[in-house]
């Protein structure tokens, strides 16, 4: 069964996919009141799982009529997903900000969830037993040579 976490994030996903411009506004004490939750347990949700390195610009207004704007960043074409790739993925990188990054290109389509996952185990902090800041080289130099081994054509 999947935790109230994962059907916000789905829930919220679902009515970016059917908005015409990727954008999406929402009241979070509405969303909470629909999940009969928290309204923190909303911004648990949007803080950890729309991230820009995932792919996504949240903004938020305060306020009487306040809302939460979620708006999904697209990659693009393989040449600036390559592009993006290389000026993400420079000296070092952190276990973060790397899932992020892998996450994004599953989402969009660039590489499979089976090739996300080798990814993510090949880059863990728990296979990478080295001190930082080593492990952040280390991390970078497999990720983007595993990278654009998937996407170079």
């Amino acid at each position: 069964m999947r935790n109230a976490s994962e059907i916000i994030e789905q829930y919220l996903k679902q009515i970016m996919m059917q908005s015409p411009n990727g954008v999406i506004e929402i009241q979070r004490n509405e969303l909470a009141e629909r999940f009969d939750c928290v309204p923190s347990q909303i911004n648990y949700v949007i803080s950890t799982r729309f991230t820009l390195e995932k792919g996504y610009i949240v903004q938020s207004k305060r306020g009487g009529g306040g809302y939460i704007r979620i708006q999904k960043v697209p990659l693009g074409t393989q040449g600036p997903v390559l592009d993006h790739i290389l000026r993400t993925v420079i000296d070092s990188i952190d276990q973060t900000t790397s899932e992020g990054l892998v996450y994004q290109l599953e989402e969009g389509g660039f590489i499979s969830r089976r090739e996300a996952k080798l990814i993510k185990a090949a880059i863990s902090r728990d296979v990478l037993m080295v001190k930082l800041p080593l492990r952040d080289e280390i991390r970078a130099k497999i990720l983007r040579s595993m990278l654009l081994a998937l996407l170079s054509k």
